[in-house]
């Protein structure tokens, strides 16, 4: 064995890699490996080299919902992978995950690892896409030596589908606590912030996290924004997130100035300075329609948040309902706004509901218990203690039933 296995992670873009991986992936080259990123290419690529990740290109991965480009990212993948024979490749999912899986069996790389950062499929949805989720998944399970599942309610899906319990993982998910503190940001800097946002020092300012896609629950959002600004003026809304044109639902110019016009909405746009951003806040919302384990959730309760979320899967994990926020209906507009606006109108309930949040991510969400799961996980396939179990032959459950 090399001194430094070689350990590929696969995402569709450089944004992932950097953002969402990049703590980790500074963490594996740390402990020995020699830590390959594999995306599309884009403007996060110089903040992976500067960390000592070398990016290779895949240049068919795509967000967008193109079959074909799926197809020849897994044949051009395929390709890479018997080039640079890493000892270890690591795939994150929606399609990343499936479509790595295959090519990375199909190359015979020795070790193949997959996160599933929530299934795409809920089982309230149709069932034509519950069958093309799970049957996908089911078939990708069949190359991995280990399925990391970030939720547990993830986990029993996927052991109901077939995918053996022995290569079942629960891996949560975790944030940089030391990054999301709120006693590194300075006073002035939140005063600052909030003038940005249009905020006096007596308004609430209400913020979201996200990409600008409908699934994020925006519709809700905004409809709740300008319910509760007609009761309440000094309630202020903002969202913080890049647009994201290759989605099929995305957000339009003409959506966002309707936000702007009807519900005052503020928006910022893709910002680094998230730590300092949630610090000025007084409420987080998250309204997703999916979600597998929320990470802006996770850091606005850090910083000290109240957060009024959606009930599904991810949110319910990162949420203690009544405790460190409030849960409502996906979709509900009208129950988005009330749960809003109980929190607005108490400020005692926002500090108590705010300290009980920060407690939760102090004792749940440290990104080092993650980096720790996978090290132990990857000495495990390197030193043989991983094989390769196949999905079982049972006919599996239906659809519906997942």
């Amino acid at each position: 064995m090399n001194a430094r296995p070689r350990l590929v992670h696969l995402t569709t873009t450089d944004m992932s890699l950097s953002l969402l991986l990049g703590p980790q992936l500074r963490a594996f080259a740390e402990a020995g490996y020699e830590v390959i990123g594999v995306s599309s290419t884009g403007a996060f690529v110089p903040e992976l080299t500067e960390a000592g990740i070398r990016h290779v290109p895949l240049a068919n991965a795509t967000r967008a919902n193109s079959p074909g480009r799926d197809a020849r990212a897994l044949a051009e993948l395929q390709s890479l992978l018997r080039r640079l024979r890493p000892a270890i490749v690591h795939t994150h999912n929606p399609k990343p995950g499936i479509y790595g899986r295959l090519a990375a069996a199909a190359a015979g790389v020795p070790g193949i690892v997959n996160t599933v950062h929530g299934l795409y499929a809920l089982p309230e949805d149709r069932w034509t896409k519950r069958a093309l989720v799970y049957g996908l998944e089911r078939l990708a399970a069949l190359c991995s030596h280990v399925e990391l599942v970030q939720n547990p309610e993830d986990v029993e899906v996927l052991a109901r589908l077939g995918v053996p319990r022995s290569k079942l993982q629960l891996l949560g998910n975790g944030i940089d606590l030391a990054r999301f503190d709120r006693t590194t940001v300075p006073a002035g800097r939140v005063e600052h912030l909030r003038r940005e946002i249009g905020a006096g020092p007596d308004d609430v300012v209400c913020g979201a996290v996200g990409r600008l896609v409908w699934e994020k629950g925006y519709a809700a959002v905004f409809e709740a924004a300008a319910a509760v600004r007609r009761r309440l003026p000094h309630a202020r809304f903002v969202v913080v997130g890049p647009s994201d044109p290759d989605k099929s639902d995305a957000l339009s110019d003409d959506d966002l100035a309707r936000a702007r016009e009807q519900a005052g909405v503020v928006f910022l746009g893709m910002r680094k300075d998230l730590t300092e951003l949630y610090a000025a806040m007084d409420i987080y919302v998250l309204a997703s329609h999916r979600e597998g384990f929320p990470r802006s959730a996770m850091e606005a309760a850090a910083l000290g948040l109240p957060i009024v979320a959606t009930d599904i899967r991810g949110c319910r994990q990162v949420v203690d309902g009544g405790t460190t926020g409030l849960l409502v209906p996906p979709r509900d507009a009208r129950a988005l706004a009330d749960a809003v606006t109980t929190l607005v109108t108490d400020a005692d309930l926002r500090r108590r509901m705010g300290r009980a949040a920060a407690g939760k991510a102090r004792r749940e969400f440290d990104q080092q218990r993650i980096i720790d799961i996978t090290l132990e996980v990857y000495r495990q396939i390197l030193h043989g203690e991983r094989d390769l179990p196949r999905l079982r032959t049972r006919r599996p459950a239906r659809a519906g039933t997942a």
